[in-house]
């Protein structure tokens, strides 16, 4: 029952979408843009999406091969005493 849900939701979604691009390309052609910058218009969209889906590619290959672990560095017990010079912490 929950796949079949999830089956309808996704096709509404879909369906919205393929309204909405439906309607944004009426919308631009009313507006005399040009068959060149229609191109360039979807270049610009097609290039934002996939430089986002690498860079979330490469988030996730990072974090599954461990590239993204802290590394701890322990400092001897001389290193740990507060500087008396400055104010800070």
């Amino acid at each position: 029952m929950k796949i079949i849900l999830v089956f309808i939701v996704t096709v509404v979604l879909m369906g919205g979408t393929g309204y909405v691009l439906n309607e944004s390309w009426i919308w631009l052609n009313t507006q005399g843009i040009s068959y060149h910058g229609k191109v360039a218009l979807m270049l610009g969209l097609a290039g934002t999406f996939f430089m986002s889906a690498g860079l979330m590619f490469l988030v996730f290959y990072s974090s599954r091969r461990g590239y993204d672990a802290e590394t701890l560095k322990v400092l001897p017990a001389s290193g740990l005493q507060r500087n008396r010079d400055t104010n800070l912490p």
